[in-house]
């Protein structure tokens, strides 16, 4: 194992070597056999990098900043140490009886996550091991009860939980492990003073766990407030990690968007659960009205939505409720707003420049430890405090991610991507690019961040050909879509802008009337909610029967192998056959029913009657 010091003397452990702890199981780690038994119910056979090298040093009690990619298991990295010392503890004394885990997460979805995940790595030690989750929508005097009955675990935001140590009901006099998830994320989700106040309310000599996919300042500053001498570990995927994700871009017009997206789903070019990446709110509805115009299901993800909705919509599309989920990374959108002296374009082209030259460092972007550079820090504005689809939430057996917008950095499309090809599975990346001549040729369709794409696409094919990993150009033999063009202009003539505005307050109308919070003013004042139910919907799509089937008139000769002339070579998670048995009993059902039907006719007591026998 390979181990050199930082600028600190603080000894930094390199994950990009071979080591020994890589190739071990859970068996060989010194877990309760509880937890190993909950890991065989999970089917975790083997650690992954950042499991094999930061349980066996959380368990020595040491400090930890780890830096990971996006999926790579951080989140059993620090669980299954504290929970095993937890349940150390309660070997000794089961009368034990305090809260000694504080886990602070951004998000009230990542709150969840984490919550669910002590659930299941706890099924078989549930009485000894307890969590709560304080970003559940609960009164006030539930969470005090909650917080009273002292659970080993508390999983909360860093507002919500200085709020609770304010108010003196969460007391961290017994507290033994403290974790920031994603701490590259914490303080610019606007979280800082609170991380100052928990910084004083934290007592000395708690074992502390900084997990990130990112070493930025911010982690540098929490690092400051909350360690003592922290291992850091900078642990690399093997290049072969990323060999599972196909990657492909597709060069085409603006309002081709569309026309490929309708085509791809329609006629199932692309089998199993998609996320589909877009550039801001309005085009979330907009490409989802379009889909239904074909009877596409979808559902819609962005921070416009309310916490708990978020959280549904994630829940619905890991249950396979819906097979494809429309993402706005509002997070780069809005940023793209506040930019004072540099655009982000500029400014990764800068870091890019700096990747090649060592001895240069940058301020911000791909580098791996980004340092100022001074008056050049960009301060972020309380908009930007909104969450990144593409960080954090876990979304679960992912076929496909299709870039309908590209995004401005080469990192945000690493994070993207990430988001499919997961826990051995393979995947793939689509990825719509403008050419700088098509840009503006389509108004009703064109994104202005378009403008960029090649320049973006050159950065992301470098940063990938530095990971080991191929973007490859992929053509659609358009003679063929143009077949589907008509039909595409009929639907995107149906998408109003109207249309598209009335969507989106259907959907926060929506979420008002099932509010939880508003219920009782609903009760005090049923004439609101029955206008708010009743609100006319004059302004919606208008919905075209005929689209929603492809003729076979339409079809290419060959089939759907005619639109492409190169095979993507992915196998969907979905059974695309028909089930045999279930088309046979169908037909015997109709077999007997014809049997049925000449049967009754033959015994007819009206046809079979003869009167002149009596």
């Amino acid at each position: 194992m390979k181990r050199k010091l930082d600028a600190n003397n603080v000894p930094s452990v390199e994950g990009t070597e071979d080591k020994k702890l890589d190739s071990q199981d859970f068996e060989n780690l010194p877990l309760d056999p509880r937890l190993r038994q909950a890991l065989t119910q999970q089917k975790f056979m083997k650690p992954t990098l950042v499991q094999a090298e930061a349980i066996p040093l959380a368990l020595q009690g040491k400090d930890i900043l780890a830096r990971a990619q996006t999926g790579s298991g951080k989140t059993a990295a620090y669980l299954l140490p504290i929970i095993q010392s937890i349940l150390q503890k309660k070997t000794s004394n089961r009368a034990h009886k305090a809260i000694s885990s504080l886990i602070l997460v951004p998000t009230r979805e990542l709150a969840e996550q984490v919550h669910n995940t002590v659930a299941l790595f706890s099924a078989f030690c549930g009485k000894d091991v307890r969590s709560a989750n304080l970003t559940q929508k609960v009164s006030d005097a539930v969470q005090r009860s909650i917080l009273a009955d002292l659970p080993d675990i508390v999983i909360s935001t860093p507002a919500r939980a200085i709020a609770n140590i304010n108010s003196s009901t969460f007391s961290l006099e017994n507290l033994a492990h403290l974790v920031i998830d994603e701490a590259d994320l914490v303080l610019s989700y606007g979280y800082e003073d609170d991380m100052q106040s928990l910084a004083k309310a934290v007592p000395r000599g708690v074992q502390t766990f900084l997990m990130s996919a990112t070493l930025t300042s911010e982690v540098d500053a929490l690092k400051g407030l909350f360690c003592r001498s922290p291992v850091i570990l900078k642990l690399e995927e093997k290049e072969d990690e990323g060999a599972s994700i196909s990657q492909f871009a597709v060069r085409c017009a603006e309002d081709e968007k569309f026309l490929l997206t309708y085509v791809i789903f329609k006629l199932q070019l692309i089998k199993g659960k998609c996320i589909i990446f877009v550039g801001d709110v309005d085009r979330c509805y907009r490409l989802k009205l379009f889909l239904e115009q074909f009877g596409i299901k979808s559902c819609v993800l962005n921070s416009e939505l309310p916490v708990n909705s978020r959280i549904h919509v994630v829940q619905e599309f890991n249950k396979g409720v819906y097979d494809i989920i429309i993402a706005a990374d509002d997070q780069e959108v809005l940023g793209e707003a506040t930019r004072k002296s540099k655009s982000a374009q500029e400014e990764e082209e800068e870091v890019d420049e700096n990747d090649d030259e060592e001895s240069k460092t940058a301020s911000k972007g791909d580098n791996e430890e980004p340092k100022e550079r001074p008056g050049k820090r960009r301060k972020k504005s309380s908009k930007e405090k909104d969450y990144g689809i593409s960080r954090g939430i876990d979304f679960q057996d992912v076929a496909c991610v299709l870039n309908f917008d590209l995004p401005k950095t080469s990192k945000s499309y690493t994070h993207r991507i990430g988001r499919t090809g997961r826990a051995g599975k393979t995947g793939m990346a689509l990825s719509f690019v403008i050419p700088a001549d098509q840009f503006g040729k389509h108004k009703p369709t064109s994104f202005s961040a378009a403008k960029h794409d090649e320049a973006v696409l050159a950065k992301i094919i470098k940063r990938q050909t530095k990971l080991g990993r191929e973007l490859k150009p992929y053509h659609f033999d358009m003679k063929q879509v143009d077949a589907f063009r008509y039909r595409m202009t009929d639907a995107l003539r149906a998408v109003t802008r109207l249309a598209v505005q009335d969507a989106r307050t259907t959907e926060i109308r929506q979420e008002l009337v099932k509010s939880e919070k508003l219920k009782r003013h609903f009760e005090e004042n049923p004439d609101e909610l029955r206008h708010l139910r009743h609100d006319g919907e004059l302004r919606s799509a208008r919905v075209q029967a005929h689209l929603k089937h492809v003729p076979d008139y339409l079809m290419p000769s060959k089939g759907r192998r005619g639109l492409s002339s190169e095979d993507v070579g992915y196998v969907g998670f979905h059974k695309t056959k028909e089930n045999p048995i279930r088309k046979a009993r169908e037909k015997n059902r109709g077999k007997a029913r014809s049997k049925v039907g000449k049967r009754s006719g033959k015994v007819d007591p009206l046809k079979t009657f003869n009167a002149s026998k009596r």
